[in-house]
């Protein structure tokens, strides 16, 4: 099976010119099929600031109401996603900017109201692969915000860490998928404050030991969730890693052999 190698990026990596010129140029030395998947969360806010738009927060996450959906589509569909296509085009990697709604690649629900109303918030419905795969045989590069759509016309703001883990299970049934999570550490740390601590191969099982006692918190923790689900659903291989590392595939391996 032919490789392909998809890149989640996010944090920090995406919103200072210097990380992000260190990702793209690690990125392109990366040899086969690739797709490159982008948040922006903390450039969202701040363009909301801009507007006079209040951004609210629960459980770690953004509430996207109507006028929030308009920002985070500017935002990550227009500003990050452009930004990061004229990089890569810098660089020789021919790539194309798109959403979930864009050849009807996403399709995805509001997220069901329980104790807390997320807004226009997108669970994933469906992935349809057909002409991802068809840019993928022209050695085109995919770049995909985090925007999705109902088929009726909506946008929802869907979690980028999930899009790539979904990309990544659905493609898997076409190619040896590498899933990368790429973010401002060099892996899963066991000490938050120590650079070094990075855990070179992770257990489910482990995992949530550490997730137990408070080691891995917060927005590592969906994030690993969405990689051990793509390990279980045929993706071949799932690393956290930093823009430095990408081309050595250094960080933390995440591994379903049992402890």
């Amino acid at each position: 099976m032919e490789r392909l190698t998809i890149v989640k990026v996010g944090g920090k990596v995406v919103e200072e010119k210097e990380s992000l010129d260190q990702l793209l140029n690690q990125f392109a030395q990366i040899r086969g099929k690739r797709i490159l998947v982008h948040g922006g969360g903390s450039l969202a806010t701040s363009m909301a600031e801009k507007l006079g738009i209040e951004t609210h927060m629960a459980e770690g996450r953004r509430i996207t109401d109507e006028a929030t959906l308009e920002v985070v589509t500017m935002v990550y569909a227009g500003l990050v996603n452009k930004t990061i296509v004229a990089g890569l085009q810098a660089r020789g990697c021919n790539s194309i900017g798109l959403t979930g709604a864009d050849l009807n690649v996403i399709r995805a629900k509001k997220r069901p109201v329980t104790t807390i109303d997320f807004g226009f918030v997108g669970d994933i419905l469906g992935v349809n692969t057909s002409e991802l795969r068809l840019l993928l045989n022209e050695e085109v590069v995919p770049v995909m915000a985090p925007i999705t759509h109902d088929g009726k016309g909506q946008l929802f703001n869907t979690n980028a860490d999930t899009i790539a883990a979904d990309l990544a299970i659905e493609l898997s049934n076409y190619f040896s998928v590498n899933l990368f999570y790429c973010f401002e550490k060099k892996g899963v740390l066991l000490k938050e404050d120590d650079e070094n601590s990075v855990i070179s191969e992770l257990s489910y099982n482990r995992f949530k030991l550490l997730q137990e006692e408070g080691i891995i918190n917060e927005g590592m923790i969906p994030k690993l969730d969405n990689g051990f689900n793509a390990m279980k659903n045929g993706v071949s291989q799932v690393l956290i890693t930093n823009p430095n590392q990408i081309s050595m595939a250094r960080g933390t391996r995440l591994s379903l052999k049992e402890d």
